[in-house]
């Protein structure tokens, strides 16, 4: 989510349970961008959080005007966390060419690869978290940035757009008394209509 121009956003410092942040300021010299995820979307179908709204007073920058807020979402295709590290949503490739010495699987899911180097006769060991399907099996021939699972991704990416408006408190108290002095005048009006009939009725009957 992006706010422009710039506006304090304030939103809890939550933890997901694996260590990786929920709420993250990216870059962090950007204060008005938010990267929220990645949350599991049944969880997180609506994400609440607050603006902290300027002084004017104090920042010369900031006017009372309409703030526009741009917002876009991917669904089921969080391929990387936002420090950059990979999730269990994407391709994980071979990082080197040789043959699927190994295959083990872990307690927690997920599988260790080892692939024997066919150039140096060295080891290399690709980790692949629970999650994706494994396509290759030990004593295959693999080549390098061959896919070693499936591509889970399926979903889509939406984004949409909105406006805040900064008011001024001085503006919505002149709001109220006017409609207050709409109001009491209509209803002086309509006792005035009264008085006015209830004279030409006593004239009538005199």
């Amino acid at each position: 989510m992006e706010i422009n121009p710039p506006l304090p956003i304030v939103f809890p410092r939550d933890k997901r349970k694996d260590g990786q942040s929920v709420f993250s300021e990216l870059p962090p010299n950007q204060k008005n961008i938010l990267v929220i995820g990645p949350v599991p979307g049944q969880k997180y179908s609506e994400i609440t959080f607050p603006i902290l709204s300027p002084d004017p007073a104090t920042k010369k920058d900031i006017h009372f005007l309409k703030y526009p807020i741009y917002v876009g979402g991917n669904r089921g295709r969080g391929q990387i966390y936002p420090d950059g590290s990979k999730s269990n949503n994407t391709v994980y490739n071979a990082t080197a060419s040789g043959i699927v010495s190994k295959i083990l699987r872990k307690e927690k899911g997920g599988y260790e690869i080892t692939i024997a180097d066919a150039s140096d006769g060295r080891q290399v060991v690709d980790i692949i978290p629970p999650g994706p399907e494994l396509l290759v099996s030990e004593g295959e021939s693999i080549k390098f940035e061959q896919p070693l699972t499936s591509n889970p991704n399926v979903g889509g990416f939406g984004q949409g757009d909105a406006e805040i408006v900064l008011q001024d408190p001085l503006r919505v108290q002149g709001l109220l008394f006017f409609l207050a002095s709409v109001i009491l005048a209509q209803i002086f009006l309509v006792l005035k209509k009264k008085q006015f009939e209830k004279v030409q009725l006593s004239e009538m009957n005199f």
